[in-house]
């Protein structure tokens, strides 16, 4: 009897059951509505900083000699007490809101932990790239934008090529695989694709998060697979074999420069839409700064995030393609339909398996799971022989 990838696919589904499916439904439409309470809590962190005129102060601190210091000082303090407004917010999100719905069970204390060492580094990261950003607003005039896209550009790529080596170990630990089964298929795997066995790496995910994972990071001599420690604990070894084999195709399609490339296009065209639009929301929060004057900085950034928050459908898109893509290429060198489809279906926790194409048009940044099962049934459907439709 021929196939039926629809049958297969809802018998997959069906396993999950109307109690999970239901968790999994809130968790993710909560995380649809953050969206828009986000944007909420950063227009009252914003009016708040503007109205509070403590950047005013910092930026009269030093002479018109010491422009960029004068820049990273303002943008540093910026960062320090936006992030101190936002955290009992962040705390809600970020750590409480986990943890009410199973995905973590990291303590409060090393949640904070790491959020200071995150807050170090963008306050140092972010006050570097405001110097350059603000430099082009000074110099380059009205195409300021333009210049900027390419900034965005060297600012992605940078951060892309020391994130794994200097700052991704400050948050985990990144292993070999140990001795074993798993390490041996997975290592066979890269051998395959001419990934040398020193980029494929095993981290400890499961102290942020409880989530069913893995990940291509990295560019260049940089670049490499790391899988968290959930998906080896929790998966079968066919399950751990299509997964690295959807990674490794991420690695050897090198979607990581389509990301960087998309995302510098979209800046340019944020930042477009920023230089218009600036004026009018400095007066409705009160700020009498010009765009090239650091002490708009939060009115800059509410506007580029509100922007960037527009545009995350087109991103999603993008990243939805290169997901499939990914599958694609782990069906063709693997062949684990079944094994692929059972490690999806650990993902439904946190990402609701069933919305419509709307939603995952809108929010998702992968296919849905039943979307993606649908796929590695209709792929074992056809090396059986049988048509998608059957």
């Amino acid at each position: 009897m021929a196939m039926n990838p629809q049958a297969a696919t809802q018998a997959y589904i069906d396993t999950l059951g109307p109690e999970a499916l239901e968790l999994s439904r809130a968790y993710t439409l909560g995380n649809h509505w953050l969206i828009l309470s986000g944007l909420v809590v950063s227009a009252l962190v914003t009016w708040l900083i503007v109205k509070s005129g403590v950047l005013d102060r910092v930026f009269q601190t030093l002479s018109d000699r010491w422009a960029n210091a004068r820049v990273f000082l303002v943008s540093a303090v910026f960062t320090l007490v936006s992030t101190l407004l936002a955290l009992p917010y962040s705390l809600y999100t970020d750590w409480w809101r986990e943890a009410e719905y199973g995905r973590s069970s990291q303590p409060l204390g090393d949640f904070l932990a790491q959020g200071g060492i995150e807050l170090v580094l963008s306050t140092v990261l972010s006050g570097l790239f405001f110097v350059g950003l603000y430099f082009l607003l000074r110099r380059a005039g009205r195409t300021w934008w333009a210049w900027a896209g390419g900034l965005v550009a060297i600012t992605i790529s940078a951060m892309l090529l020391l994130s794994p080596l200097v700052i991704e170990p400050l948050f985990n630990d990144y292993e070999p695989i140990p001795e074993g089964e798993v390490r041996d298929a997975v290592l066979a795997m890269a051998a395959e694709a001419n990934i040398p066995e020193d980029r494929i790496f095993v981290f400890d995910g499961s102290r942020q998060s409880n989530n069913f994972t893995a990940n291509v990071s990295g560019i260049g001599s940089s670049a490499r697979i790391a899988i968290s420690d959930v998906a080896l604990t929790e998966a079968s070894l066919d399950e751990v074999r299509a997964v690295t084999g959807h990674e490794v195709g991420h690695y050897v399609l090198s979607h990581v420069w389509r990301q960087i490339g998309v995302l510098s296009v979209l800046a340019i065209a944020v930042f477009f839409l920023t230089a218009r639009t600036y004026p009018f929301f400095a007066r409705a929060f009160g700020s009498t700064a010009a765009i090239h004057d650091v002490r708009g900085i939060p009115v800059f950034l509410f506007v580029v995030g509100l922007f960037a928050t527009l545009a995350q459908p087109l991103i999603n898109t993008m990243i939805r393609v290169g997901e499939r893509e990914a599958d694609q290429y782990s069906y063709e060198t693997v062949n684990l339909p079944d094994a692929m489809a059972g490690a999806l279906l650990k993902t439904a926790e946190y990402r609701y398996p069933q919305a419509g194409a709307f939603e995952e048009a809108i929010f998702y940044t992968h296919p849905t799971v039943e979307n993606r099962v649908r796929a590695a049934m209709e792929w074992k459907a056809a090396q059986a022989g049988a048509t998608p439709s059957e």
